[in-house]
Parts: C-alpha cells; structure tokens; sequence
C-alpha cells in the first residue's frame, strides 16, 4: 500500500484515525502498531513476519547490550545479522550475476533498507550510551513499523521519537497542520511528479536515433522534477501524518535544486540518509581527524555504501563513485571559490546534477554512455525536432510550475500571508488539493512507486 493511492486515502486512512482518536490513550499506540502491521502486510504479507523478527530481534539485542560485558561482541553480531538480511534479499542478485550465475526468485520487501537502518541506529546508539534501552517489545515495534514513514522516510532515529512513543499531545492545531502537510505533499506526488513523469517516461523509451540533444536534456530535467517532487512529497506526507499521530519527524529535503555546490547539495537531499552515513559510517571510520588521503578514501566508502543502499544494480556503484570524485574534487578545489562565482555556482551545480541523475535513472551502463552523448550531440542525431518543440511548449507550464515550486517561494508567500484568520484559507486550499488529487488517482493509472528498490 503506497499514499498516493485510493485504497489508502479513503479507506485505510480514515479508518485507522477514526479508530485512533476514538480510543482512550492508552490504547493509540495498539491502534498504530497494528495499522502499521496491516499496512505493511498489504502488498506482501509473508514479509510482515520478517519485520517482526526485525523488531524482535533488534529489541533484544538493546537488552543483551545493556546486561552483558561482551557489548562489542553483542553489537557486531547485531550489524552482522541485519546487514546480512538486507544483502540477502537485496544484492543477492546483484552478485549471482555479476558472477555468471542466473539470479535468484527474491522479491525485495518494500522499506527493507529504511526499516533496517533504524533497527541498526537504536542498537549502536545503546551500544554507545546515547540513547537508554527500550525496555517495551510492543513501543519498540512500533518505532521500527510506524506506518507514515516505513516505506519512504525519513530515516527516523530512536533518539529522534523515543519520549513521543510514550508520551505525546495531541492538539487541532497539530492535526489541522499535518494534515496541510500531508495534502501538500500528495500534490506534489501526484499532480506534479506523475504528471512530468510521463515525459521522462517518453524520453527514455526512445533510441538513439530519436534522442537529441534538446530531447536528452529535457528528459535529465524531467526526471529531476520526476524524482524531487516524488520523494520530496512522500517525506512531506510522512512528516503530515506524524503531527496527525502526535509525532514530530525531521525534515528531510531543504530545496535542493536552489544549491550552489555538489556539498551544498547533500546537506538539503535526503537528509535523514546523509546524517546517518555521516554519524555511523563516515565519523566512526575517522571523518575529517584523520590524514587528507585516510579522509578521501572515507568519502569515497561512504558514497560507493550510499550509490549501493539506493538500489542493487551496478549503475547506483556509479553513481556513488561519481558523486564522491565531486565532492573530493570541491573539497580540492571548488568550494574555495564558490563565494566569487555568484550565480555561475548554482549553474554548476545543477549541471552536474542533472548528469548525476541520468546515471541514477538508467541502469544499464551502455545507456548510460549513449544517453549522456546525446545531452552533447556526440550521436551527431541534432539539436531538436518538431516533435521536441510540440512537448516542450505542451509541458512549459508544468515544468516552469514545478521549478518555482521547487525555489521555495511559494512556501514562503503561503506560511507568512496564510496567518491568524487567514488561515481557514490555507485549510481550503488544503481540502481543494486533496479532492484534486484523489481525482487524479480515480481517474487514472499512472502513478509510480520510484522508491520501491529501497
């Protein structure tokens, strides 16, 4: 079961917070829990049962480390037993082939990389003393199962939501604010993502002698749209639905495309999986502390373990690779002089984003090569066609809409103009998006997971 679909918005959703608010306090978190199970288990029930291990499994470990002496010995075979999950239902395949051998009937169970770095933040956090032991199976699964964010983010640390597991406040103010969240978001999954998706989708259907340079281009543009408003707006609704259940989640995406470096860049994207690599993997091998060569070779694991946690196909090992030299190259040469570039930077920026999200896209490496010529006409196919000038002027107002969109400033005119009595407008606003939207769903089929390989 995904947001963006009816089955979740007019059925599950509705049922699950009329259950909620009905019942006393005591019971919300049973309430949860179990919606969380079932929602998980809508599309793949046998895989409910390997989350539950997880839960069991994982709490008992935050107990073992609190009573034993061997705690690094505890903790390594917890690291141990949950990346040796997430390797087998999701590299499996990745190295049979890689080495000849026919792949393997593995399904992927959908949020297993989310769910299993929360599982491995709560343990370490134990192990290091940041975090006290949850001594409840049933608050503990429902931390690791929470419906809003378990198949898309954000990556929510125990620290981040352990007092609100226990004990949270639940106002109108809060709901009426989530709920604002959440529309906002299904916007701009469902109006905006789906609707540019379609273009990318046609873009990338084409071969190579259909695929100019003006074409190519626009198609690394779309999918950039595709790919923000997407993920952006999933992480948006989860947020939306957190304050809904009386919990407060951290943002995860700062308006990336306004950045001015490859660094800049990271530190607005997919937030909550940036902090974790940087707290678990990046500082725990030395960080900066260590000598200028030890600190690139860091960079360089981190970006290889990023490129693979986004999917199990040797162009996400690319896209990592290509996204370290970046960053070590700004750290070299570039960052130093971002200040002098004005607006240039911002130009540089997206200009190795876009590239970066064409060796995100196409999995095959061969296409990979072919697509990123055409966006130089090395194919010597041309600049453009009749057909690129009809989609273009087609698609101008959704594209020119998402990109302002994507400034912020329409955020920005909305929470300072939309204050005190004004307010009831924003909730109008609010309702008209929703129905709009559950329009769209009613009425028609394309509606895209992107993140289903995580």
């Amino acid at each position: 079961m995904v947001f963006s679909s009816i089955v979740f918005l007019l059925y599950f959703l509705s049922f699950v917070l009329g259950i909620y608010h009905l019942v006393s306090p005591k019971y919300k978190n049973i309430v949860l829990l179990v919606a969380s199970f079932i929602f998980y288990a809508w599309g793949e029930p046998v895989y409910v049962l390997l989350m539950m291990f997880s839960a069991f499994f994982n709490y008992e470990s935050g107990i073992w480390l609190e009573r034993t002496k061997y705690r690094k010995l505890c903790l390594t075979i917890n690291i141990a037993v949950n990346i040796g999950m997430l390797v087998y239902f999701k590299y499996t395949n990745l190295i049979l082939t890689t080495f000849g051998f026919p792949a393997a009937d593995i399904a992927l169970p959908i949020g297993i990389s989310f769910y299993t770095f929360q599982a491995l933040s709560y343990t370490i956090d134990v192990y290091r003393g940041k975090t006290k032991v949850q001594k409840s199976l049933m608050l503990f699964a429902l931390y690791l199962s929470l419906f809003p964010q378990l198949i898309a983010g954000p990556i929510v640390r125990y620290s981040d939501i352990s007092s609100q597991l226990k004990n949270r406040r639940h106002t109108s103010k809060q709901f009426m604010d989530g709920a604002c969240r959440f529309c906002a978001g299904l916007c701009k999954k469902v109006i905006i993502a789906n609707s540019i998706g379609r273009l990318w989708a046609e873009v990338s259907a084409m071969n190579g002698s259909e695929l100019t340079m003006a074409w190519a281009w626009l198609g690394a543009l779309a999918f950039a749209i595709q790919i923000y408003f997407d993920f952006s707006g999933y992480s948006d609704m989860a947020i939306g639905l957190g304050k809904i259940f009386g919990f407060e989640f951290p943002e995860n995406f700062r308006y990336p495309y306004m950045s001015k470096s490859i660094t800049e860049f990271w530190r607005r994207w997919h937030i909550s999986l940036s902090s974790w690599f940087k707290e678990y993997v990046y500082i725990p091998l030395g960080g900066n502390r260590v000598k200028v060569a030890r600190q690139y070779i860091n960079i360089l694991v981190v970006w290889l373990l990023t490129g693979l946690w986004h999917g199990a196909s040797w162009n996400f090992v690319l896209w990592g690779l290509y996204y370290a030299i970046l960053l070590i190259i700004e750290k070299l040469f570039v960052l130093k002089h971002i200040r002098s570039m004005g607006k240039l930077a911002h130009i540089y920026a997206m200009f190795f984003v876009l590239l970066g999200w064409v060796i995100f896209a196409v999995e095959d490496t061969g296409g990979i090569v072919s697509y990123i010529g055409a966006m130089f006409d090395l194919g010597n196919t041309g600049f453009a066609d009749r057909e690129f000038l009809f989609t273009l002027m087609s698609d101008a107002i959704l594209i020119i809409t998402a990109l302002v969109v994507a400034t912020g400033i329409p955020k920005l005119i909305y929470s300072r103009l939309l204050t005190g009595k004004w307010e009831l407008i924003k909730y109008a606003a609010a309702v008209i998006g929703f129905a709009v939207c559950v329009a769209y769903l009613t009425d028609d089929t394309f509606n895209p997971f992107l993140y289903f390989r995580f």
